[in-house]
């Protein structure tokens, strides 16, 4: 299981899009900046090599115990797991108390720093937040999570668009 986490914000991300000649669009949006962080994990069962995408969204920045949290919800539905993580401090000093929690059931394994592009998660984000979410102007932070979690929902057993995220870090699935 890859695991990693974003924020999305009220901001639009800004896409190229189009107009009548000699009309240039505009977006009208607010300097707010609130925000949204999400967790996220793609999870790949390893006798059927089937892909499921699980998420968390909540109000304010992750910490360590929301990371746990989330990643002891796995562990209750799932048994066993085999975390691929980066080495953000949130995700070490989660993993410590994981492994204290579940000696037997929680491994882990660290991406080399510095090295985003080999965790299959980061294209959920870019795919979501750029492709699904580009110039989309939420009314607020309720709009904003009722979108981003359409987007999420949506995503969760699609093998084959996972398959490409997977392909995307140089991994095969």
């Amino acid at each position: 299981m890859f695991a990693d986490e974003t924020g999305a914000m009220l901001q639009p991300c800004v896409r190229k899009t189009w107009a009548p000649r000699g009309q240039t669009p505009i977006h009208k949006s607010w300097a707010r900046h609130d925000r949204l962080s999400v967790i996220g994990a793609l999870r790949v069962s390893p006798k059927r090599r089937v892909s499921e995408l699980h998420f968390s969204v909540q109000d304010r920045n992750v910490k360590a115990p929301d990371f746990e949290a989330f990643m002891a919800a796995l562990l209750r539905r799932h048994g066993r797991l085999l975390a691929v993580l980066d080495r953000w401090s949130v995700h070490r000093a989660a993993v410590k108390r994981l492994q204290r929690r579940f000696p037997k059931r929680f491994e882990v394994e660290w991406l080399p720093p510095y090295a985003p592009d080999l965790n299959p998660v980061e294209q959920v984000w870019a795919h979501t937040k750029h492709l699904e979410l580009g110039n989309f102007i939420p009314n607020d932070l309720d709009h904003l999570r009722l979108r981003l979690c359409d987007r999420l929902k949506d995503k969760r057993f699609r093998h084959g668009l996972h398959k490409q995220f997977f392909h995307h870090a140089g991994l095969p699935l």
